[in-house]
């Protein structure tokens, strides 16, 4: 899927929530951010340190994972 290389998930950062590439912070942050109603000019205002490309692989990670489809393990 195209941005997300822009995304990781390390266990060690932020409890292995996705986040943003070398910063700490959560695709949930950004997406609850332009939930609430603010737009992409205000949360990068906000957050000086994030670009554009972020905020769309945050939207794209959400979007795909969003689509995904979980399906239990059997239990033995």
């Amino acid at each position: 899927m195209k941005n997300l290389e822009r995304i990781t998930l390390n266990p060690d950062v932020m409890g292995g929530k996705p986040c943003i590439k070398g910063l700490r912070m959560t695709v949930g942050t950004i997406i609850g951010l332009l939930a609430s109603g603010l737009t992409t000019e205000e949360v990068l205002k906000m957050y000086p340190y994030l670009q554009i490309e972020d905020i769309m692989a945050a939207l794209s990670y959400a979007a795909w994972r969003s689509e995904e489809i979980e399906v239990p393990l059997a239990t033995a």
